[in-house]
């Protein structure tokens, strides 16, 4: 197998979005550590907008320590939702003109609608030297939306799956290799007959770990509650993520509404922002909560460990995940979690009430508010459980987490796909 330090090579990235996000971290981590390991690393992605956030100025002041830096291309027809015209220009104009530009030996996709396309264009590329490049693509998270609602809204559900798992199967046959972040994540694509067991491997999603273990002047814990108003016996339940569908911003009002209403020192944190941002706030103010949900908006990366600190425990009530980056990298600052029991979240939120020796959370099934609110109370209620469980996951996040351990992880896989790619 070859040893790609001694062999720099031009990998290319393929984004849908660039917008602040678990899967799009974990990206811009690979690209760094890459280019710092002397590859040529390119990354593209659809047009940033809107509330999110976005990690291109990261991307844009990368440099290594001889200055190289991350070159970056915007598709402009690259967009999430199911669209045939901009789908049909991505792949002709903007892809196959990218895959004649850059010539990549490796071309890592990630998120399904860039995984799809650009699996498709690079697997129909070739190389100086006669090859396809070595193609693979991460599942960050499932592109299969739960079927709920009424009859036409899951109707419709069920047909964007059924299109969605018909255009998964076709590009899991123009890839080498495809990644789970999660175990779950396997399961569930081969259950849907998406790929061959042997093309799959688990390659955790890594974190930028020091800067959750060891806080700087101003960030550790005391002095982001002073900063946020909170007192020092105020119980505060965090959440770090986009104010979006799906999210469980919800049910976090749903199955802690009367709580927070006769314990005042009960407090909601909402780091980040989104599209439902004025709705949400809209309904906390209608159950007279305004006083009891902090909200930050969106803030930097890098003052997502700060606001971590000041938490007492994390709730990650999301409908949809991989492996929620939020819960390790909460467990990195001794927050433990309350999280949906969804996809890959049972592999590093380990509930306590059902593994007492290795727990390192609560998990409750989706949508169960009254189960949400019990294992919140339960948190409450055992305060030195809770520090065990954080210390014990920031035991695990370490051991398996670390972006360098990533790294070192997809060379490894790059290797096995360059040779499966020139035996072809």
């Amino acid at each position: 197998m070859h040893n790609l330090r001694a062999m720099p090579l031009t990998i290319l990235h393929i984004s849908t979005r660039l917008i602040l996000g678990g899967s799009q971290e974990n990206t811009v981590l690979s690209c760094e550590g890459q280019a710092n390991n002397g590859h040529d690393v390119h990354l593209a992605f659809g047009p940033i907008y809107g509330p999110e956030g976005s990690h291109l100025d990261r991307v844009s002041a990368f440099r290594t320590d001889d200055g190289r830096g991350i070159t970056s291309h915007e598709l402009p027809n690259m967009v999430r939702e199911i669209h045939p015209v901009k789908d049909h220009f991505c792949f002709h104009n903007d892809l196959k003109k990218l895959m004649r530009d850059v010539k990549p030996d490796v071309v890592h996709t990630h998120s399904s609608k860039a995984g799809i396309l650009g699996r498709w264009a690079a697997w129909s590329a070739r190389l100086p030297n006669g090859h396809r490049p070595a193609v693979i693509h991460t599942i960050h998270g499932p592109p299969f939306m739960p079927i709920e609602g009424g009859v036409g809204k899951r109707a419709a559900v069920r047909t964007k799956n059924a299109i969605y798992t018909a255009a998964e199967s076709f590009a899991a046959k123009r890839c080498h290799l495809i990644l789970s972040v999660a175990d779950a994540m396997t399961e569930q694509f081969l259950d849907r007959g998406i790929g061959r067991p042997e093309q799959y491997l688990t390659v955790r999603s890594g974190l930028e770990t020091e800067p959750f273990i060891t806080a700087g002047p101003g960030d550790d814990r005391a002095s982001v509650r002073r900063e946020l108003g909170f007192e020092d016996d105020d119980f505060v339940i965090g959440t770090v993520a986009r104010l979006a569908e799906h999210k469980g911003h919800d049910d976090l009002l749903d199955a802690l509404g009367d709580e927070l209403k006769v314990r005042p020192n009960w407090k909601l944190l909402w780091v980040g922002d989104g599209w439902w941002r004025d709705r949400l706030l809209g309904r906390v103010r209608e159950m007279g909560l305004t006083d009891r949900v902090i909200t930050t908006g969106l803030v930097p990366n890098a003052q997502v460990p700060r606001f971590m600190r000041a938490m007492d425990v994390l709730a990650h009530p999301s409908y949809r995940e991989g492996l929620p980056r939020t819960v390790p990298q909460a467990l990195l600052t001794g927050v433990p979690s309350v999280a949906h029991d969804v996809d890959g979240t049972k592999e590093i939120c380990i509930d306590a009430v059902a593994n007492k020796e290795n727990g390192t959370g609560r998990l409750v099934s989706p949508g169960d508010h009254p189960g949400l609110r019990e294992a919140v109370l339960w948190m409450f209620d055992h305060p030195e459980e809770r520090a065990g469980l954080g210390a014990r996951g920031r035991d695990l996040v370490l051991q398996d987490f670390s972006a360098r351990r990533m790294v070192e992880h997809l060379e490894e896989v790059y290797a096995q796909a360059i040779d499966m790619a020139r035996r072809a």
